[in-house]
């Protein structure tokens, strides 16, 4: 917690918390869906969780409540949306305000890291697990916040 505490000075696209351990949860923000994935820092696996649909506010919140109550992350990761030439877009300013109210709702440390291709990744496993077409939309957010969440871990370092 005093990591987190001395990082609040930094935007949150700045922070790292390399020695947070324990289980995280992974966001990919999306105005209508949020793909949430968890994973545990000792095994260093991801796995798709579930797709918060819903366009208000505090339905989304209320389900994330939900999630962070049962899972008890120590470090929530958002993924920060990106032009390919990464330039920054609208969908960017609001994945920094909804990683900025993870923050103050939960009190719990936020990174951001790119999400650039986490979309066409999960598109990709999906087709390989024979998931195609529409079938892949219930899915692909989810899977998409394995494999930001998945990059994050495949980033720490090894013990």
């Amino acid at each position: 917690m005093l990591n987190m505490l001395s990082q609040r000075h930094l935007p949150i696209v700045e922070r790292s918390y390399p020695d947070i351990t324990g289980t995280l949860l992974a966001f990919d923000f999306g105005e209508k869906r949020i793909g949430v994935a968890v994973g545990e820092t000792m095994l260093k696996v991801a796995h798709p969780l579930t797709t918060i649909n819903a366009e208000e506010n505090e339905i989304k919140f209320t389900q994330i409540g939900a999630l962070i109550t049962e899972w008890r992350p120590s470090l929530l990761v958002v993924g920060l949306p990106m032009h390919m030439d990464g330039e920054s877009h609208l969908l960017t300013q609001l994945a920094k305000k909804f990683a900025q109210r993870l923050e103050g709702r939960f009190n719990l440390p936020v990174i951001m890291l790119d999400e650039r291709l986490t979309s066409i990744e999960a598109a990709q496993s999906l087709n390989a697990m024979g998931i195609k077409g529409r079938a892949q939309k219930a899915m692909l957010d989810a899977v998409a916040a394995q494999s930001l969440l998945q990059s994050y871990f495949d980033g720490l370092p090894t013990n």
